[in-house]
């Protein structure tokens, strides 16, 4: 949805009232006290449903990422249409201005909320049929005078360890003969560390049993192939970088070009929330206008 149609549709608190009453009257409305979705009436005066078995009441916000804030739904509304703008992110001096919050730490904690929901959307599927895997290393923040004392390069504490994943299908041009690969979705998640407990638990957890994994022959892969219906390991090199896990690479590369243009150095314990961002936006960066409306939903859907 683009600014004009925003202003069109949700050009006050009341149509942004009315949008979501209408959206979870069509879904249902969970009842905690009944632990289902049943049957309810809604107050127009106070804006609350009350459920007809147990008569509990529940606010228009409840079981929503809005639940229990302060912030109007027309602020919230506005929130998911600059997050969804742009590919590429807002900072968080930009977001407080375009909103005019007075707190910078409340323009933090929305759009953290708001990049939560997208993982928790994400994590609802499973990467299947072939999959690229491999790790990347991110610059974090680190307190200066501690920053001199750690070593540089690979492995540092200076850097935090991603596990990256991206579903790529090999493709044929009938006529050509050309090959490529077309890629589908993908998957990225702060792991501990290198060992291959970690790398196993982020296969286990994000890639389909019936899948074929695409790896480098690093030597904590070596049980991968218990996880998957078939492990594929290649040697690296400039070739595989390009060929057999140009997906995955590719997205490393965007991803550490994002981090920095936008935010420039991130803390380990908020990189999550940002790679679920990135991670969202790039499993849908064919949705165009219709993204606002993806987010939106994803935002409002009640999970039980």
């Amino acid at each position: 949805m683009n600014i004009i149609d925003f202003i069109t549709h949700f050009p006050d608190e009341e149509s942004c009232e009315k949008f979501l009453k209408a959206y979870r009257e069509k879904e249902g409305v969970y009842c905690k006290t009944c632990s289902s979705f049943t049957r309810q009436y809604w107050f127009s005066g106070k804006k609350f449903f009350e459920y007809s078995k147990c008569r509990r009441r529940t606010s228009l916000k409840a079981g929503t990422i809005m639940e229990s804030s302060n912030l109007t739904l027309h602020t919230w509304f506005t929130a998911f249409l600059l997050m969804s703008a742009t590919k590429k992110g807002f900072s968080c001096l930009e977001f407080q201005r375009q909103l005019g919050l007075s707190r910078y730490e409340t323009a933090f904690n929305l759009m953290h909320k708001i990049r939560s929901i997208m993982g928790k959307r994400d994590s609802t599927y499973m990467l299947k049929g072939m999959v690229e895997y491999d790790e990347a290393y991110v610059e974090k923040a680190v307190d200066e005078e501690l920053k001199n004392q750690l070593k540089r390069g690979k492995g540092s504490q200076r850097q935090a360890i991603v596990a990256v994943a991206a579903e790529s299908t090999p493709l044929e041009d009938e006529n050509t003969g050309e090959k490529s690969k077309h890629c589908g979705f993908f998957k990225m998640k702060v792991i501990p560390d290198a060992s291959a407990s970690s790398f196993e638990g982020f296969v286990n957890d994000a890639i389909d049993k019936e899948s074929v994994l695409i790896t480098d022959k690093n030597q904590a892969y070596v049980n991968l192939e218990k996880l998957v219906e078939c492990h594929i390991k290649v040697k690296s090199s400039e070739k595989s970088t390009n060929d057999e896990l140009n997906w995955v690479h590719t997205a490393i590369s965007n991803l550490k070009k994002n981090l920095l243009g936008i935010y420039h150095m991130v803390t380990e314990k908020y990189l999550q929330n940002y790679l679920d961002e990135f991670v969202y936006k790039l499993n849908r960066r064919y949705f165009g206008e219709k993204l606002f409306d993806r987010l939106i939903i994803a935002a409002i859907q009640t999970y039980v």
